[in-house]
Formats: structure tokens, C-alpha cells, sequence
């Protein structure tokens, strides 16, 4: 019996963990391209080993006084022109989006608003590529879950390994 248990247990771990890595790559394929210009990051500790922190510009035009005790986890309305860069609208109200328009969640974590992540992880030997990031590009699903994909430039170009999708 015991070791029945132990095998169930073992496949639905599985089964969730699965479940969870179709979900993210749904999301990669179908969710809607949205690029998310950085904020100004101290350049001595940009690059960091083989990642790179990350802070967005709509973060601090959401929260411009930043003022942590009346933060919490929420929805932002962004605005997204033909080139896929994202503005901050308002905070979501649960109103239907016009045009244009999509959601993103946020957490707070550590007094800090943070979209999908607040890192790029990158291949070792490759932050050079990185270097001239500007632009984080997410896939937004309608619901405002977001994951970041690739990093761009300034001109919107693709960084990095990443092929042309």
C-alpha cells in the first residue's frame, strides 16, 4: 500500500509539473506580443553574473511616489501602439479594454512592483549581446499573465541567440 502511495504521489507530481510547462508555452505561442521599455539600471551592476536585473518603465509611471504601504499585487491597463511598445494606461477597473489595449499583472515583492520577473537569465559569455537592451518582450495571455521571451534594442531589433519568429 505504502508504495502505491508513493507511486501516485510521484505521478501527479508529475502530471502538475507538466501541466504547468503546457500552460507556459501555450503562452509563449498564442499570447499577445507586448515589449515593455526598461527603466535606467545602474550600469556597474547591470550585468551581474548571467543574468540581468530589470526594472520597467511603467513601473514608475504606475507608481511614481512609490510609496510601498499602499501597494498591492493588482492589474495595469497598458496601452499598445503598432510597434507593440506598451504605455501605462491606469490601473485595471474591470471595465472592458478598448482598442489597443491589454492587461498585465503585477506582484509587489519587496516594496517593488515586478512584471513576470525582475531578472533575464542569459547563456554564459553572451552579456555583451545584452548589453544595449531597451525593450523586455513579453506574451501576454488575456488575462494579464505575462512572460518574458527576449530582450530587444533600441530600433526594436532582437538580442541575443534568439531566431526570428
Amino acid at each position: 500500500m505504502r508504495r502505491l502511495l508513493i507511486a501516485l504521489a510521484g505521478v501527479l507530481i508529475l502530471i502538475v509539473a507538466n501541466v504547468g510547462i503546457y500552460q507556459k508555452q501555450h503562452l509563449v505561442d498564442s499570447g499577445r506580443m507586448v515589449l515593455l521599455e526598461l527603466a535606467p539600471v545602474d550600469p556597474r551592476s547591470l550585468m551581474q553574473g548571467d543574468y540581468m536585473a530589470l526594472r520597467f518603465r511603467i513601473a514608475a509611471e504606475a507608481f511614481p511616489g512609490g510609496d510601498r504601504d499602499t501597494m498591492h499585487d493588482g492589474r495595469l491597463e497598458l496601452t499598445v501602439d503598432d510597434r507593440n511598445v506598451a504605455k501605462f494606461t491606469r490601473f485595471d477597473s474591470g471595465e472592458p479594454l478598448g482598442p489597443g489595449e491589454v492587461l498585465i499583472r503585477y506582484r509587489v515583492r519587496a516594496g517593488t512592483p515586478k512584471f513576470a520577473t525582475n531578472a533575464f537569465f542569459f547563456e554564459e559569455g553572451t552579456a555583451d549581446a545584452y548589453a544595449r537592451a531597451r525593450f523586455g518582450e513579453f506574451r501576454v495571455s488575456p488575462s494579464g499573465d505575462a512572460i518574458l521571451v527576449k530582450m530587444r534594442g533600441e530600433k526594436l531589433e532582437v538580442l541575443g541567440p534568439f531566431e526570428q519568429r
